[in-house]
């Protein structure tokens, strides 16, 4: 009988591990690589962005409302900073 609650509660926390790691890796993907590396300095200290960085979020209007309502990614679009790079970058702040 302890050899099957064993192994019933191994399962519980392998398929919860599981489903953990496949949520990050969506995710991640769901904010393209490019933007993630070109904006993230800007965004999250406040600094200049690049002209790669003002190139990609037009690339990226769109999509802007999806960032900003994901949980994942809501207090980095909407941070303080990330409102300066859009404005530097021409881009109006979405109303979602």
């Amino acid at each position: 009988m302890k050899f099957v609650k064993l192994m019933v509660i191994t399962f519980v926390i392998v398929v919860i591990s599981s489903l953990i790691l496949i949520k990050s890796e969506v995710a991640q993907s769901w904010i393209p690589s490019d933007l993630r590396l070109l904006c993230l300095p800007a965004m999250t200290t406040g600094g200049q962005p690049t002209k790669d960085c003002c190139n990609t979020l037009i690339g990226q209007k769109e999509s802007l409302c999806g960032y900003i309502t994901n949980p994942l990614y809501y207090l980095f679009f909407t941070s303080p900073a990330a409102r300066k790079v859009l404005e530097v970058c021409n881009i109006p702040y979405p109303t979602c």
